[in-house]
C-alpha cells in the first residue's frame, strides 16, 4: 500500500525472507517505548529510535550504527507504516540514499509473517 509521504517501501514478506536468509541491513523501529509492550516484536538487532526523539533531537537521536554509512540499507518500521514513512523521508532528505519503509509495519508483520507478535489492544 502506497504511503502518503512517497517513501519507497518493501513488503513484510520480502524482509522476512531476508531475515531468514541472514542478510544484513540496519533495521529501525520508530515506535514509542510504551508501544513496544503492545506487540511482541522481537527480531534480533532492531534499533528502537522513537520518532519523538528524532523530532526533538533530529540527527543527534541517531546512533553511530545509523550515521556511519549513509549508503547502507536501512529498513524503518512502526505500527502501520505511517511514522516510519515520515522517518524514511526525513532520512532521505538528510542524505541517506537507501532508507526504506516497511509496508504495513508491525501490524502487517503480525498478520502476514508471525502471528505470535500479536496485535495492539485497546
Amino acid at each position: 500500500m502506497a504511503n502518503p509521504f512517497g517513501a519507497p517501501e518493501v513488503s513484510v514478506q520480502e524482509i522476512a525472507q531476508r531475515v531468514e536468509a541472514g542478510e544484513q541491513f540496519v533495521w529501525i523501529d520508530v515506535r514509542e517505548p510504551h508501544e513496544l509492550e503492545l506487540a511482541n516484536f522481537n527480531v534480533e538487532g532492531i534499533l528502537n529510535i522513537p520518532i519523538s526523539e528524532v523530532a526533538s533531537k533530529q540527527l543527534d537521536a541517531l546512533p553511530e550504527a545509523v550515521t556511519a554509512d549513509k549508503d547502507a540499507e536501512i529498513i524503518v518500521s512502526c505500527h502501520h507504516g505511517g511514522r516510519s514513512a515520515q522517518m524514511v523521508m526525513f532520512m532521505r532528505g538528510q542524505g541517506w540514499t537507501n532508507a526504506i519503509n516497511l509496508d504495513g509495519g508491525i501490524h502487517a508483520w503480525a498478520i502476514e509473517v508471525d502471528p505470535s507478535v500479536g496485535m495492539y489492544r485497546g
